[in-house]
């Protein structure tokens, strides 16, 4: 078995170890950039002590009769206590001086020609990595190039740049652990937000939170707003289809017991019974429908439609009937024979049949509806009955999901919510009053 060491993808650790390479990268060219120009500042200074001692040299070729110094040649004695060089054009090794020779330097013009387009400091290398600081002087005589090239014991100024490196390397040593400590810091720092975003999704997951905070840094807020928009979208979504459902079980409720109260009903035919039942079955599979688009697009995707508002009263006082036989309900209503509500059908369905299946629930004997367009441009829908009516406390919690007023017959209390849900989604309005006939009055008001 081979166990490999596989280290974790994190964002974390892409942000620190790139911060960190440039950090490194930015420290060790700065440390080389000084160390050079040190360098080249310590060559200037060697080379300005040198051309300050020209004269004394130049001096000493006097005495000798070598002037200019292309009349010096091998093996010519000259007094001097420099290294000391002279070379033609080409960089051949014309005279060394006594000192020269003594330390056994030999081709010190030809070495000189592999480095001198190098950048300064300019070093030599004899016997055994022994280096010499090398000072070129070019002279033009007769329209030949003649160079005067000057050595100088390299050791200490080699050493003085060495302990010059090594100080740099530690003050940048000192330096990447300063900005070490503070990336991490920071590093943590930037990313304690998303530490926090996470822990937030873990409990959005577990049901403890149901939206995420709004103190994030700006660079999350956009995220955040858009999990916070999905988490409400998905909420409503589920909210939606909750409601969509309990709506749907609701209506199909009145639909069943109309079936079953037809099937009871020995008056009919059986070929009506069939008919009724067949109405009874469409009538279930356009809410099924109808809910199920609900539930998908919302009330916004079912608005801009007409739907006539006669056949379905006349369709729904029929189905009633047969429900409530046993009341013996007169049902009345004053409709124009065109008149239209800006409703889908479904919506008129599910509106018109939670209204008047509570009044034939509620009334004694007497259901009304009317329907009617007003001067203000608008349309006026009333279901009334002569039963208890409602309490003017209640009048607003009973169109609430879940609150009932009537307590002691089976219910649900969602019709009326869904009456109220729907209105409002239609820019409608809808009260409670008490009606002409004794009982409750539900007004809708829809603009056309």
């Amino acid at each position: 078995m081979r166990l490999t060491l596989q280290p974790k993808n994190r964002l974390l650790t892409r942000v620190f170890v790139t911060s960190l390479c440039i950090i490194a990268l930015v420290g060790f060219g700065l440390a080389w950039l000084i160390n050079l120009l040190h360098a080249q500042n310590r060559y200037n200074q060697t080379t300005s002590a040198l051309i300050a001692k020209l004269p004394i040299i130049a001096a000493e070729f006097r005495e000798n009769n070598l002037v200019p110094i292309t009349q010096a040649r091998e093996g010519d004695d000259i007094d001097t206590q420099y290294i000391m060089a002279t070379c033609n054009a080409r960089y051949d090794t014309l005279w060394r001086s006594e000192f020269a020779t003594g330390l056994n330097l030999s081709q010190i013009c030809e070495q000189y020609l592999t480095i001198k387009d190098d950048l300064p400091p300019f070093y030599l290398n004899f016997n055994q990595n022994q280096s010499y600081f090398a000072y070129l002087l070019s002279i033009d005589v007769d329209a030949q190039m003649y160079h005067l090239l000057i050595l100088q014991d390299a050791s200490e100024l080699k050493a003085e740049l060495s302990q010059f490196n090594q100080l740099t390397y530690f003050r940048l040593a000192i330096v990447l652990l300063v900005a070490l400590l503070l990336l991490i810091s920071a590093a943590y720092w930037s990313m304690r937000p998303l530490a926090q975003l996470k822990l937030e999704l873990v409990q959005l997951q577990r049901g403890r939170k149901n939206r995420l905070s709004q103190d994030y840094p700006e660079e999350l807020q956009g995220i955040t707003t858009a999990l916070n928009q999905l988490i409400s979208q998905a909420d409503d979504r589920q909210t939606r289809y909750q409601n969509a459902m309990n709506d749907l079980a609701h209506s199909l409720k009145t639909r069943l017991a109309a079936s079953i109260a037809i099937i009871d009903d020995n008056t009919l035919e059986r070929q009506q019974q069939n008919r009724q039942i067949l109405e009874q079955i469409n009538d279930m599979d356009h809410l099924v429908q109808y809910q199920l688009k609900r539930a998908m697009l919302g009330q916004q995707g079912l608005h801009f439609q007409h739907t006539e508002l006669l056949p379905i009263v006349e369709s729904l006082a029929q189905m009633l009937t047969k429900l409530y036989q046993q009341k013996h309900v007169s049902m009345t209503y004053k409709i124009s024979e065109h008149l239209a509500l800006p409703l889908s059908k479904g919506d008129v369905m599910e509106l018109l049949g939670n209204l008047m299946e509570n009044g034939f629930r509620l009334c004694i004997s007497q259901v009304s509806v009317r329907a009617h367009i007003k001067d203000d441009n608008k349309i006026c829908l009333s279901v009334e009955d002569d039963g208890p009516g409602v309490d003017d406390a209640i009048k607003q919690k009973i169109i609430q999901r879940g609150i009932r007023a009537d307590t002691q017959s089976p219910g649900q209390g969602i019709g009326l919510a869904v009456c109220h849900e729907l209105v409002n989604s239609y820019g409608g309005t809808l009260t409670i009053n008490t009606s002409k006939l004794g009982g409750a009055a539900f007004i809708i008001e829809l603009p056309i």
